[in-house]
């Protein structure tokens, strides 16, 4: 009796799960985002999110919970229900970098994550104040040898702290980390003075850019970027073997069903194909994505292993 009692409960639970994912969705879903309104992931999810709240036919909701580097909006999802009503905004920085600085997490980016799709993946730019008489990566690298007491660079989150520390084994400098909330008050700073340069992301460099109070030196793709044709990549300005490109996507936590994930990619790479779409993410050098979870997975195990050897060649550790 007892058997049949426990085989009765497991198919009206497998038939409940099942039930659910066919209906999925059917109440809104959140985007958890470790960062503050404004910055560079907050922009791009803004973009995305009302066209897939179209597509599913639910609200999608963006919710930022700042702080850490990320960690406390990864932990919250990590530990969330695994039922696609509550996923994160996942850029390289917590899910690539954050593993190469500290020792432990609360979180493991592989183990506790479903990726789900990229949105996209973008080079940093290497800017300094249109001030200085700086105009070539051989002029800040010259500069910066010359008062190495001085040299100092800004840097508002792991990517960026980590692309510097790259950039100095590289270029054989000794620039100085000084921490920033967020990459706008990093091109703030270097617009002021206050620091040499800052390797950032673009959507936040865009405004200075253009009105030319700070300068492009770089870009750390491989190839020039069409959005700055004028700007050479950093191996043709003299710093061999550099190149990133950073990535932003969505995970949902591990042990979400696949009829889950599955319509989730499908919807982010077609909105990321929009041509409206794909017109505002070219303007933040974005270059849409839409990967398959396994492709997703796989760039992130690639990164973490390239990360920890950089922050290990500079003997940085965040715990």
């Amino acid at each position: 009796m007892r058997l049949r009692l426990a085989v009765g409960a497991a198919c009206l639970g497998l038939a409940t799960c099942v039930a659910a994912q066919q209906s999925y969705p059917n109440k809104p879903i959140r985007i958890i985002v470790g960062y503050s309104a404004g910055g560079g992931n907050d922009i791009i999810v803004r973009v995305v999110a009302p066209r897939m709240s179209e597509g599913l036919g639910q609200p999608v909701i963006v919710e930022n919970r700042p702080g850490a580097q990320s960690i406390i909006a990864c932990e919250y999802v990590a530990k969330a229900a695994p039922d696609g009503y509550t996923l994160l905004m996942g850029p390289s920085g917590p899910m690539t970098m954050n593993p190469a600085l500290y020792s432990k997490l609360p979180y493991s980016p592989l183990e506790d994550f479903a990726p789900i799709s990229m949105i996209g993946d973008f080079p940093l730019i290497l800017v300094v104040s249109a001030s200085l008489p700086i105009k070539t990566v051989k002029e800040l690298i010259a500069y910066a040898k010359a008062r190495p007491d001085q040299a100092n660079y800004a840097a508002s989150a792991t990517p960026f702290q980590l692309a510097s520390e790259l950039f100095n084994q590289k270029a054989g400098t000794k620039f100085a980390h000084i921490p920033y909330k967020g990459s706008g008050d990093s091109v703030g700073a270097v617009m002021s003075g206050q620091v040499t340069m800052t390797i950032m992301d673009p959507p936040p460099a865009i405004g200075p850019l253009k009105s030319g109070k700070a300068r492009g030196l770089a870009v750390t793709s491989a190839r020039r970027h069409p959005n700055w044709p004028q700007l050479p990549t950093l191996a043709e300005a003299g710093v061999p073997d550099f190149e990133i490109r950073l990535f932003t996507g969505f995970l949902a936590p591990a042990g979400t069903p696949p009829a889950i994930v599955r319509p989730l990619q499908r919807e982010v790479a077609r909105v990321v194909r929009l041509p409206e779409i794909k017109e505002q993410l070219d303007q933040m050098a974005i270059d849409p994505s839409g990967n398959t979870p396994e492709e997703f997975r796989r760039i992130i195990a690639r990164d973490i292993k390239k990360w920890t050897a950089v922050a290990k060649a500079a003997n940085i550790k965040a715990d």
